[in-house]
């Protein structure tokens, strides 16, 4: 059987190496699990509809039966798309902290949702991470917002939280956007079943959208 090749993100020095495999596996996606006794298991249906969302629309094999990795794991290096999301506190230890950054600057990707409530705490951990770059917003021009799918008034507003402008925003390592932080919409809402938050066709549907741009974007990285 012919081998196929897939990138692997190993620890040792943060590198990464080709290795072969004698079966195609399909792409694994990952929910972060973190301390400080936020709700980081919200939205459980959240990445189940996201995968077969792109599965269907972008012809991507992700897996929908996502892993969930703890931020300070070994094994956050074999997923190429990592996501967060909760309502309350985030706490990363030292040791969490320089395992995330390491994951981050070895090429991986982490999409952070703010599930209301999420922001302030979110901020002070990603600042442990990153104490040298702060989150900027993005423009409404960035490719992220311009893969598949167009937005070309940049994130949409999916809940109505405190009624602020949805806004899109990004740690960039180096040149390269490593972070993309969704704040005051709320997609991990819009890509849960239906019945759970009851939106609307329209905005579940932009949700996803949004979400495979974000999904596609780090896969091209």
């Amino acid at each position: 059987m012919k081998k196929i090749y897939l990138l692997c993100f190993v620890l040792m020095g943060a590198s990464m190496l080709w290795m072969g495999f004698d079966e195609v596996r399909k792409t694994e996606i990952a929910l972060l699990k973190y301390g400080g006794g936020g709700d980081w298991y919200a939205n459980p249906t959240a990445l189940i509809n996201l995968a077969r969302f792109c599965n269907d629309e972008l012809q991507t094999d992700i897996d929908p039966k996502y892993a969930t990795v703890d931020v300070g794991a070994a094994d956050l290096y074999n997923y190429p798309f990592v996501h967060m999301t909760g309502h309350g506190n985030v706490v990363f230890s030292d040791s969490d902290a320089e395992n995330l950054r390491n994951y981050l600057i070895a090429g991986g990707f982490l999409h952070i949702d703010d599930n209301y409530g999420l922001d302030p705490y979110v901020r002070i951990a990603m600042k442990q991470v990153f104490p040298e770059i702060d989150f900027v917003e993005l423009p409404f021009d960035h490719e992220i917002y311009h893969q598949t799918f167009d937005f070309p008034n940049g994130l949409p507003k999916v809940h109505k939280h405190d009624d602020k402008p949805a806004q899109g925003f990004g740690l960039i390592w180096q040149g390269r956007l490593v972070c993309y932080y969704s704040y005051e919409t709320d997609l991990g809402d819009g890509w849960e079943d239906q019945e759970v938050h009851n939106d609307t066709p329209a905005k579940r549907l932009l949700s996803l959208r949004m979400g495979a741009n974000i999904v596609q974007y780090a896969f091209s990285q």
